[in-house]
């Protein structure tokens, strides 16, 4: 009876949001229903109304993208008898669909996305036996010396915790190369991974051929251990002390647990973050991922493997044969196939890891990449929609992760759609002025609201819009790519602790560059052509106001990929630790103020110390988190600066062993509040407008300092042509 009536209910439900959709009104009336949508939106979210109000505000901006959909479908459209209308207008429609589908996936995923986990570190739990991978390819030792250190220093019973370097850069298959440079290079790897691992009391484990990327070296891995859970940790994700102590226990509650994943938190910015100089004080492109959109997909039982910083239950891998190798996203894959055979997963939203981002443009561009060539291998051999064992929640929560990766195609669509009536005078989109501000805007602008509600100060305005931009110009040629031949993308593994010396344009930076100028032809045309021609001001005005977005946006990308240079070779992380220095025999009360994997700052509390110690061995000593007894950590002084009524001494480390590395993972890595702290820190939300006004500033400098950059790079072009000239003279 109760279910009868729940139909009954939605049936009713559902006739009455058509009838709403289908509702013939006149223009006037569309206008101020709009209107008046966007005003009760707007009094919801400045009075900060959540739950129920939350929701009944993204009602009120459904129905306005239904009335969209349903006059965009039935009003728009170019006559089919007019193909060269026609197929752009029907591409420009299908694009929009396709940002509707993927907000009706969003608001289904994130609407009310579960709470935060509370701590389990202080829980007594059983300890069940770990083994902790770190898979390499060809990452530096110190690197890896850093990222080890951290996984034996964490918090566990020391018996039960047994971590392993998997190394596929000095299999049999590269020391035995035909290549001698690079068989040499293995076999020098080898031994120098070999011997780190015996100081720090780690496992060493390589194979015979690299075989399955990343997924053949974890199921090698998992041959030669036997511990009951498996942490994975990427060669540069060192983990906090209490990792294993917030995840662990979850494991206990569900026997059916194959997953506990923690997001990835990054000390760098990524290429964005540091040209547009953002990281700072606006949350990360990942933090959406990690704090929205994770905590939806948990909510429905579908919180994925991310690759890194997670605990997996090895009877679960073992039931399907270990990681999934098909596609080049080996973790979601696995996440998938472990999902379908009715195993769960949990996410917890807490910090508990620190890594490396890409740093440079064309290092993030091949990232992303091959994320998003790995998800169309998943949509292409697995096809979660369809996949056996999934519940209805699971299978929309997986498309939506795998289809997000066509965003190139109405990305690129929407960029030069405008290009057909400015150039060619294709009517691609039969409306008036009055019907696009009364439909089209009114979308546009409840669209915008809209994701501020669900992703607030995860995410502000434009950002994510961006992000699509500058990544589409070179994804779109790799999906396209993967759709053609789904088996020929490689796994390629992601450059790690780079840094830029010198500012300079990115290598790949040519095709923004093009894009600008042809959005600032346009912006010409359409100039002219309101002069020219009045009689259709009205539409050329909106297809122009449609292209000077595209150019604000293809402005600010020239920031983008302008590389700024970084003095400094990896980023610092401010702390506030007692210690004491050591200089020629003398000792200094101190304290640490900022780390990095590199060295640290301190401030000295003696004015007196003499400048000439610069470049001489010193001394740190100080508490360990662990509680232990005090350690000595040797550096290399570099520089002296006063400041104030200290000093401000710059320091390397020195490490001689792999004490030394555990002290230098300890400063850096050890506490997992830090990053917390960091995240809230530049979580606030500005709106829409403040918004807006703050991207339509960060554009207009951007767009300066691209154009600058490109200067100075045909600068020495010319130089050198003058040269060649005169040599011929």
């Amino acid at each position: 009876m109760h279910k009868a009536r729940s139909i009954i209910t939605w049936a009713f439900v559902s006739l009455c949001v058509i009838a709403l959709i289908t509702l013939p009104v006149n223009l006037q009336t569309q206008l101020i229903a709009s209107i008046v949508v966007v005003a009760v939106m707007a009094i919801i979210k400045g009075l900060k109304a959540e739950g129920t109000w939350r929701l009944i505000a993204l009602a009120f901006g459904t129905s306005i993208v239904l009335r969209y959909v349903y006059w965009r479908t039935t009003s728009t459209l170019p006559p089919i008898n007019q193909p060269e209308n026609f197929i752009p207008g029907l591409l420009l429609y299908l694009a929009e669909m396709y940002s509707v589908a993927m907000l009706a996936l969003s608001l289904f995923i994130v609407a009310t996305p579960l709470p935060p986990r509370p701590s389990r570190a202080s829980k007594e739990e059983r300890f069940p036996h770990v083994d902790v991978f770190v898979p390499s390819y060809n990452e530096d030792a110190h690197l890896l010396a850093n990222t080890l250190a951290a996984a034996k220093a964490m918090d566990y019973p020391t018996e039960r915790l047994h971590v392993w370097l998997l190394d596929d850069g000095g299999t049999l298959q590269k020391r035995s190369s035909s290549k001698l440079l690079e068989a040499q290079a293995a076999v020098a790897r080898h031994n120098e991974l070999k011997k780190l691992c015996e100081d720090l009391g780690v496992r060493y484990l390589t194979r015979d051929r690299n075989e399955h990327a990343k997924a053949g070296n974890l199921n090698n891995g998992m041959k030669h251990s036997s511990g009951e859970l498996i942490a994975v940790f990427d060669a540069d994700h060192a983990p906090a002390r209490d990792f294993l102590l917030e995840t662990v226990g979850y494991f206990d509650d569900d026997p059916k647990l194959f997953l506990v994943q923690t997001p990835h938190f990054f000390i760098n910015p990524d290429p964005l973050e540091r040209n547009l100089r953002t990281f700072e004080r606006m949350p990360s492109e990942n933090e959406m991922f990690y704090g929205i959109i994770q905590r939806g997909l948990d909510k429905w039982n579908a919180a994925f493997f991310c690759g890194s910083a997670a605990v997996l239950s090895r009877r679960a891998l073992e039931s399907q044969g270990g990681f999934s190798g098909i596609s080049i996203t080996e973790d979601c894959e696995t996440a998938l196939a472990l999902h379908g055979s009715g195993w769960n997963s949990i996410y917890v939203d807490k910090p508990l890891i620190a890594g490396l981002q890409p740093a440079t443009f064309a290092s993030f561009i091949g990232q992303r990449s091959r994320w998003a060539q790995g998800m169309m291998q998943i949509l292409r051999f697995r096809f979660p929609l369809l996949k056996r064992g999934l519940t209805l929640p699971q299978r929309l929560c997986y498309m939506s992760s795998t289809l997000f990766w066509l965003f190139p195609f109405p990305r690129t669509i929407f960029l030069f759609a405008p290009l057909f009536y400015l150039f060619f005078d294709l009517e691609i989109f039969t409306a008036s002025g009055g019907e696009f501000l009364a439909y089209t805007l009114a979308y546009m602008l409840v669209n915008l609201m809209m994701q501020n509600y669900l992703y607030g100060s995860f995410r502000w305005p434009w950002i994510s819009e961006l992000y699509e931009y500058v990544q589409t110009v070179h994804l779109l040629p790799a999906v396209v790519s993967v759709m053609l031949n789904p088996r020929k993308p490689t796994f390629k593994v992601t450059a790690k602790d780079e840094s830029i010396a010198v500012s300079r344009l990115s290598e790949i930076s040519r095709p923004f560059f093009v894009i600008f100028s042809v959005l600032l032809i346009a912006l010409v045309v359409t100039i002219y052509r309101i002069y020219a021609e009045p009689y259709k001001a009205d539409v050329t005005l909106v297809v122009g106001g449609w292209n000077i977005i595209n150019l604000i946006m293809a402005g600010c990308a020239l920031g983008v990929v302008s590389e700024r240079g970084e003095r400094a070779a990896s980023r610092r992380v401010r702390v506030n630790r007692r210690c004491e220095f050591g200089v020629n025999g003398k000792w200094h009360t101190a304290s640490i103020e900022d780390v990095s994997v590199h060295g640290a700052r301190l401030h000295v509390f003696n004015k007196q110390l003499d400048p000439m110690v610069i470049g001489a061995e010193g001394e740190i000593r100080f508490q360990p988190h662990s509680g232990a007894s005090i350690e000595t950590l040797p550096l290399i002084v570099r520089n002296i600066q006063p400041s104030g009524e200290i000093l401000a001494v710059g320091c390397q480390y020195s490490p001689k062993s792999a004490l030394d590395h555990r002290l230098i993972a300890d400063l850096m890595f050890a506490n997992s509040d830090q990053w917390t702290q960091f995240q809230q820190a530049r979580r606030h939300n500005p709106g829409l407008i403040r918004g807006t006004i703050w991207f339509l500033g960060l554009s207009l400098y951007q767009t300066s300092r691209g154009l600058v950059y490109l200067f100075r790079s045909m600068r020495p072009e010319r130089e050198r042509h003058s040269q060649v000239a005169k040599a011929g003279n």
